[in-house]
């Protein structure tokens, strides 16, 4: 069953529901019966203009559109050639039967590449089904999505009913947290809650809605497909959004200003999606849940006034780089990265902790992040809002249109939701401030923690008993520390064998030479090996595909697989980790090349500079100096979050410098510290000339880079 949902259906939608009186909406003082009415409407009106419909799908010739009725009477004549052949065995009857498969095979070639080409010039304007189109040539569809005919709950019992099965499946998610938060001990020092949180003194207002606001924030939301529990989707929302704006915009103004989140929006449908392990085990499945789309957009709408309380009062951490403006994953690597390189540079071991919490977002108690809001200033009508966001929600999961039966959520904040990642981001900020000697860098809930000193054996015993001070912190927050999965690395250029453990609750943390932190492995003494290893591998996999669809996909098409595939385990992170010896980056740049002449359809041996010109893209070396130059231009704008631009010295003088050296260059010890980006993209920008620093966007600078690159690849030629 699907939704009969055509250009002209939509629009008799629209019709209806600006037409539409909405006075039963504007009647009501209460959001959650507003909401109620607003929403009976819009699905009684959407079903009546595109109601489900069961399709039955035609039986098609062949799964190959691109084998026509000559190419099938050819193949039928290569058969009879090849039996001949067989027949006879001889020299005459085996030349002719090559010759005609190979130019059947060409043929066939020629006419997949050319059905494709046009295929793809029909969906030009259409990425998402482009995407499906590339997809199925490379064989990349999505993985098995079919569930099992049977799950196994306990050793002796098995469900093989979908309706028993989504039961199960939607009691093991709703508990999962709960269950985990229980089995934290609890804390001898629950007086500790609040003595890391300075108490704001300022509250947080909810500024009115307007009409605009909404309609701009629907826009930002992507195109998905997905449905809701109410069976709606946001490229409907999208699609309708201006001609309900008005009553839409009355409920979340109602809303805000009664401190009343509509219940109707508190409901999440989840699919379980499996990761690993057994497809029966219900502990091999994670929740994807679908909330309201209308929930996202009042959810929106709150968190842009609470990044600007946030922002006001600068409540988060510098050390916190999730979710947030002017930050990113890279950022969050670079400091750590910059803070061990500084302690190699003077002669100092590093001790880094990288933290494991067991579902952290599910385990979060409601009460103790009420209380840590109150303490930031989420007070009054915004903090009875926050409450009834959290309170009461429900949720159901779903399988093959079976429906489980509604449970409770009682902790944790609601996964796939807007608001839920700021929410987390806020209960777990004071954990910056419990300990003054560990160095914390975050990512959501991806935490790491560092030291560093010149006596080893003395670190390892501070790192020992501020992370035990840690542990405390965690169980008063019920975050629960999974000191199993905890890995410690030891960094630093000089041979560390036989030093002491590390023991958090009596438990010994892993040392390991080398980890994965935010998507980079980082390894004990910053060579980047095993990262380059870990990239030159998914390269090779992408230069297969490409190999393997060139005789199918033109160049665009090839070059946009590149784009897609290749260029971003390249360029994640390049501007830390591309600075690495030459020795280790130039399979990089051999992988790279060897995937430019294939898009260009170019032997092996061909020069690439002019291949490079032709589609427009950067050399790996030119990459890395990109990436950092691009760094450079946000710190010398100051368009950088604090933690990162402090990096970056400027020369203090009364002329303007813009044109000279800007940054300062102190003296540097290692190569370590020499390949790092506050010292390496320091030199680089101090030698580039005026006309390029005084780019006045960064738009025009990344042009500007690049069209000097380039410019420079033809003169070579």
């Amino acid at each position: 069953m699907i939704r009969h949902r055509t250009t002209r259906a939509i629009a008799a939608l629209q019709v209806d529901l600006k037409e539409h009186n909405w006075n039963e909406v504007f009647a009501n003082e209460d959001s959650s019966s507003a909401y109620d009415a607003f929403l009976s409407t819009v699905i009684s009106l959407y079903e009546k203009h595109c109601p489900l419909m069961k399709i039955t799908r035609k039986h098609h010739r062949s799964n190959k559109p691109w084998i026509t009725k000559g190419i099938e009477d050819a193949c039928k004549m290569k058969n009879n050639l090849y039996k001949r052949f067989i027949k006879l065995r001889t020299k005459d009857a085996e030349i002719k039967y090559k010759l005609y498969k190979n130019r059947l095979v060409n043929i066939i070639r020629t006419s997949k590449k050319e059905y494709y080409h046009k295929l793809l010039e029909q969906n030009r304007s259409n990425t998402q089904q482009t995407w499906r189109i590339l997809n199925s040539i490379i064989k990349k569809g999505s993985k098995n999505k079919n569930y099992p005919d049977y799950f196994k709950k306990d050793k002796d019992i098995v469900l093989d009913k979908t309706k028993d099965i989504v039961n199960e499946f939607n009691d093991f998610f709703v508990n999962v947290g709960f269950n985990l938060a229980k089995e934290i001990p609890e804390s001898r020092n629950n007086n500790d809650l609040n003595k890391h949180i300075t108490q704001n003194v300022s509250s947080m207002f909810i500024g009115a809605v307007t009409h605009r606001e909404i309609i701009n924030i629907v826009k930002t939301f992507k195109n998905k497909k997905s449905t809701d529990c109410f069976g709606i989707d946001m490229m409907l929302v999208k699609s309708i959004i201006e001609y309900i704006v008005q009553p839409f915009a009355y409920i979340c103004n109602l809303s805000f200003r009664t401190g009343v989140f509509p219940s109707q929006m508190k409901i999440a449908k989840v699919i379980p999606i499996h990761k690993n392990g057994e497809r029966c085990q219900f502990t091999n499945y994670r929740p994807i849940s679908l909330l309201p789309q209308f929930s996202k957009i009042l959810e929106k709408l709150f968190v842009n006034r609470l990044d600007k309380y946030i922002e006001k009062h600068n409540l988060l951490s510098d050390n916190q780089y999730g979710f947030r403006m002017k930050r990113s994953t890279s950022m969050a690597v670079m400091e750590l990265v910059e803070g061990i390189s500084n302690a190699i540079d003077n002669k100092e071991y590093t001790v880094g902790v990288f933290i494991d919490l067991q579902k952290a977002f599910d385990t979060i108690d409601h009460s103790i992040l009420m209380n840590k809001l109150e303490r930031y200033g989420i007070r009054g009508i915004a903090y009875k809002w926050m409450k009834s966001y959290l309170d009461d929600r429900y949720q159901y999961v779903e399988i093959n249109n079976v429906k489980s039966n509604q449970l409770k959520v009682s902790c944790g904040v609601p996964q796939g939701s807007v608001l839920g990642p700021k929410l987390f981001i806020l209960y777990i900020n004071d954990i910056c401030s419990v300990s003054k000697l560990l160095k914390c860098v975050l990512f959501a809930d991806d935490t790491t923690l560092y030291c560093s000193g010149k006596d080893l054996e003395q670190l390892l015993t501070t790192a020992e008993k501020e992370l035990n001070i840690l542990k405390n912190w965690f169980d008063v927050n019920k975050l629960s520390l999974n000191i199993k999965k905890t890995k410690l690395i030891i960094f630093g250029t000089r041979q560390m064998k036989n030093v002491s453990k590390i023991r958090v609750n009596g438990i010994e943390i892993e040392r390991v030479y080398e980890n994965k932190f935010l998507g980079v492995i980082i390894d004990d003494k910053l060579s980047w090996k095993s990262h380059i290893n870990h990239v030159t591998t998914k390269m090779s996999k992408t230069i297969a595909i490409l190999y393997k669809t060139k005789h199918v996909l033109n160049k665009k098409s090839l070059y946009t697989l590149y784009c897609s595939l290749l260029l971003p385990y390249m360029t994640y992170c390049l501007e830390i980790w591309g600075n690495a010896y030459k020795t280790n980056t130039l399979p990089i740049f051999k992988l790279q090349k060897r995937a430019i002449r294939i898009i260009n359809q170019s032997n092996y041996i061909e020069p690439t500079n002019i291949l490079f010109i032709n589609l427009n893209t950067l050399k790996f070396y030119d990459l890395v100096e990109y990436k950092m130059a691009q760094i450079m231009y946000k710190a010398q704008n100051n368009l950088l979050c604090r933690s990162i631009q402090k990096l970056f010295k400027v020369r203090e003088s009364q002329y303007d410098l813009r044109g000279t050296d800007v940054f300062k260059t102190n003296k540097i010890r290692t190569n370590i510290k020499q390949r790092c980006v506050s010292v390496r993209g320091v030199n680089l920008w101090n030698s580039y000339d005026s006309d390029l620093k005084r780019c006045r966007s960064f738009f025009l600078f990344k042009n500007m880079f690049k069209n000097r690159v380039l410019e420079k690849y033809i003169n070579q030629e």
